[in-house]
């Protein structure tokens, strides 16, 4: 498996024998990593810094007492399906910005499925240049992806990934919807943003970095005061944590899947299914530009994935870009 460690391999291992409360030799671990006593003793210590808890006794060998709470490669290697999407995971305790990061790593080459994934980001970063709150327990990711395809469809990603964001969060349970373009929402509350950046030179992609920040099991109280009213996260929504790791392997599933789909020329059914979590059809809406404002009816999106508005004349037009507020009541 690309991008399976040694030390993925040594916890896996280990895992194994943790069920059964026992523990396995130095000389076992070596012989399934094919490599020396000595390197699995460095590999041991290693692990221990990235806060696994590891007894070692003399004759016995190695048991796994405890795995940390954190998004390690070593983790969540063992729980993907994917193919390409994440076989090749950058862990960052703190960080930044996990989309800074990718697309330097893109920039220097870094393949397709690349994924950047932090425990916290210092400088996260939302739509329209706003600051995203990345504290400890959240699900804060950047994937690099390098579709052929033309420039002026790079923007379906953006909905692409809402709807793999959507399909992974259901499947904890829960029942997301979208607003558009990007946020998945939980009665109403932000739970989910999405952040597209592109690299491209003319008509030719370079290549797209998605960036995903959820909240997962970060507390309420780490959200700002003032987005506290319009955001949950989702172990609120639940009444109880999550396995951030499921999610995160499913999530990646979803990616990858529903980006073969697109690139098969499937895009209308992933049009179809935002259509379909998107709850805002009929309702009254104001699309906040750079240079102003509109107010209309949502009425769907085109097959870009613009918004579409009816005027309060009757008139529909599209907007590529904007902010959107939806009001409570309906246009009358």
């Amino acid at each position: 498996m690309k991008g399976h460690s040694t030390e993925a391999a040594v916890i896996k291992a280990l895992k194994e024998k943790h069920g059964d409360c026992d523990y396995i030799s130095g000389e076992d671990l070596a012989a399934q990593s094919s490599i020396s006593r000595a390197a699995i003793w460095k590999h041991v210590k290693s692990l221990r810094q990235k806060g696994y808890e590891i007894e070692a006794t003399p004759r016995r060998g190695y048991r796994l007492l405890s795995s940390p709470d954190a998004l390690l490669a070593e983790e969540l290697f063992p729980l993907l399906a994917t193919t390409t999407f994440g076989r090749t995971i950058v862990y960052k305790d703190t960080i930044d910005s996990t989309n800074r990061y990718a697309k330097e790593l893109a920039e220097k080459g870094a393949e397709e499925g690349t994924v950047v994934i932090a425990n916290e980001q210092r400088r996260g970063k939302g739509r329209l240049d706003r600051r995203w709150v990345s504290p400890p327990g959240g699900i804060w990711l950047s994937i690099i992806l390098r579709p052929a395809i033309p420039l002026q469809e790079a923007s379906k990603f953006t909905l692409l990934a809402a709807v793999a964001a959507a399909r992974a969060i259901e499947t904890a349970g829960l029942n997301p919807e979208i607003k558009w373009p990007n946020d998945i929402l939980i009665g109403g509350k932000k739970v989910c943003g999405i952040l597209l950046e592109i690299s491209a030179q003319s008509d030719r992609i370079d290549y797209l970095v998605i960036g995903l920040g959820i909240n997962a099991n970060n507390d309420l109280d780490t959200i700002p005061i003032d987005s506290r009213e319009h955001a949950t996260t989702l172990a609120a929504a639940l009444g109880k944590k999550i396995d951030r790791r499921s999610l995160v392997a499913t999530l990646l599933l979803e990616l990858e899947n529903r980006s073969k789909t697109l690139l098969a020329g499937g895009w209308q059914e992933i049009l179809d299914e935002w259509m379909k979590r998107c709850r805002m059809f009929g309702r009254h809406i104001i699309l906040r530009m750079l240079h102003g404002e509109v107010e209309g009816e949502f009425v769907g999106v085109d097959q870009s994935g613009a918004i579409r508005i009816q005027l309060p004349g009757g008139e529909i037009k599209s907007f590529a870009a904007g902010d959107v507020s939806v009001k409570k009541q309906r246009l009358t």
